[in-house]
């Protein structure tokens, strides 16, 4: 079977323990939304379809006052989320509007390229600064909680990377941003 996106994000979710598709959501909400979204109109027919073909199971379980379907990989999931590990990524994608309004604006309104990119300089700053945020909150934890509370290496460089881009995404449109402003001619 050839996994989708959203079904090797899926894999790797229920890789760590079981889960609802609301869990699911949640956990990408607060977490690889920085790098790889999902909608629940992606995981939810994604859920069914790789339960069709066996790599994960539903079970009817209550989550406080709700019934939800927890999933969890079965050996043959496992192996294709291991299989998809061994392998080198097939894609890398960069989705940024506001890289997009700035490739555009000097042919549809040139005046506004340089407030484009501190637009822009703005959200990676907001970003670095919400994942600071859970990097505080992840060390507080594990301070609290001691070696029970414990993330994977793997993560906790992902989100490293996260601060680390987009502290350098800020910094790089700042300085767009005044370039751009040299370079346009004086209004008449």
């Amino acid at each position: 079977m050839e996994l989708s996106a959203t079904a090797k994000v899926i894999l790797g979710m229920l890789a760590a323990r079981p889960r609802s598709g609301y869990e699911i959501k949640t956990l990408v909400d607060s977490s690889a939304r920085f790098f790889w979204a999902a909608s629940y109109g992606q995981i939810y027919p994604e859920l069914k379809r790789l339960e069709g073909a066996g790599l994960i199971t539903g079970a009817d379980a209550f989550q406080g006052a709700r019934q939800r379907t927890v999933y969890k990989l079965t050996a043959k999931g496992t192996r294709a989320a291991r299989d998809w590990i061994q392998r080198p990524p097939e894609t890398f994608e960069l989705r940024d509007e506001g890289l997009l309004e700035l490739f555009f604006a000097g042919s549809i309104e040139p005046a506004r390229s340089a407030e484009i990119a501190r637009e822009r300089a703005a959200r990676a700053s907001a970003v670095a600064a919400e994942l600071r945020s859970v990097e505080r909150e992840i060390e507080g934890r594990h301070q609290a909680e001691g070696p029970e509370y414990s993330p994977d290496a793997g993560s906790l460089t992902v989100l490293k990377y996260g601060i680390e881009m987009n502290e350098w995404a800020a910094k790089w449109f700042e300085r767009a941003a005044e370039d751009l402003e040299r370079e346009m001619p004086e209004a008449a």
